[in-house]
């Protein structure tokens, strides 16, 4: 089947981005332990994600791909610290606090394998918060939003509200830097009209 890539990725965010691209996706389960080791810092644990998860399906499928197999992994990061999920409503309103006025950095990592090659990459944005009032922290960690979201906020949802400035990749900080998922599906000879003169893997391994 042409335009077809594996996933492993239960976001719906990527699923609808390389959708939208008319690729046909067939979902891999990729469950792996997430905790990051001590001291990692932000750069480090995406890459190690992404990496990990690609190596998990590929056990799954049990067999070699016959499509690209495709991992991402995103997360938010403060001065290389990285911030996960909110815990609690309490915590959630720390880590908005945290942003509030400052720029931080939403981090996605893509792994691709296909035809016996692995290619990563790491894409960075930089997001810059407005101040934010304890009200406005209070309401939209009242909305729900922030809840099961890295960094507590969603760009696509109210918290695009609170930014004032981004550099890098809008579909980056969605989950999945767009542009650059492309070029590295290209070099893997994924067969898609807009990638044309498609060339095969080359080096670039984990």
């Amino acid at each position: 089947m042409k335009n077809t890539l594996y996933l492993a990725s239960a976001s719906p965010r990527r699923w609808q981005l390389l959708q939208e691209l008319g690729l046909k996706l067939i979902r891999v389960d990729a469950e792996i332990d997430e905790t990051p080791f001590n001291g990692e810092i932000a750069e480090d644990y995406v890459l190690r994600m992404a990496q990990q998860k690609n190596r998990r399906a590929r056990e799954v499928l049990g067999a070699e791909p016959e499509f690209p197999l495709l991992t991402a992994d995103t997360t938010v990061a403060f001065e290389h610290q990285i911030l996960g999920k909110p815990e609690s409503a309490a915590h959630a309103a720390e880590i908005l606090r945290l942003l509030s006025g400052s720029t931080h950095q939403v981090l996605t990592a893509v792994c691709v394998y296909f035809q016996g090659q692995t290619r990563s990459l790491l894409q960075t944005n930089q997001v810059g918060f407005a101040e934010l009032s304890e009200r406005h922290i209070q309401a939209y960690v009242a909305s729900g939003e922030p809840m099961d979201k890295a960094g507590a906020f969603a760009i696509q949802g109210f918290g695009s509200l609170f930014i004032r400035h981004i550099s890098g990749s809008f579909s980056g900080i969605m989950g999945l830097p767009i542009y650059e998922t492309g070029q590295l599906l290209l070099k893997c000879g994924l067969d898609h009209p807009l990638l044309a003169n498609a060339g095969k893997c080359g080096h670039g391994g984990e």
